[in-house]
């Protein structure tokens, strides 16, 4: 088998274009949480803390001087993309969550009733373990 071959093979799989869609998704998914963070969240939080917007709050470690510029430890910036990551974490959760309960709603097969045959032979193991078990032998 070719290189070019097995190439087509693997990126014509459903899990690699799946995959690929899930990334790009994803990606999206993050610019639209960052976004809503950036400028629905954080701008009431900062108000309701004096004001402050969360962007600008750092602390100088090094002033700039001439072309250099300053060294900066940007923690607000840090808060944001931590709030970031708590809501699409929180998302994730949930989304898992609902696909593994409807997966169990799924493996739940409908359950039959046996059959006269089966629930007669069912009786009659039944009542061959009873004498194994008076006389002491295990199984």
């Amino acid at each position: 088998m070719s290189m070019r071959t097995e190439f087509q093979e693997f990126a014509v799989k459903g899990n690699v274009v799946d995959l690929a869609v899930g990334v790009v998704i994803g990606a999206a998914f993050g610019k639209i949480v960052s976004s809503f963070v950036e400028d629905i969240i954080m701008p009431p939080i900062g108000l309701l803390l004096g004001g402050v917007d969360f962007k600008s709050l750092a602390i100088t470690l090094k002033a700039a001087q001439g072309n250099t510029a300053a060294v900066m430890i940007n923690y607000g910036k840090f808060i944001q993309t931590l709030v970031d990551f708590i809501i699409i974490a929180f998302v994730i959760f949930m989304v898992i969550k609902a696909i593994n309960r409807l997966k169990r709603k799924e493996e739940v097969a409908p359950t039959v009733a046996p059959t006269r045959e089966e629930v007669l032979l069912t009786e009659i193991r039944d009542s061959l373990k009873v004498p194994a078990l008076v006389r002491g032998v295990r199984e």
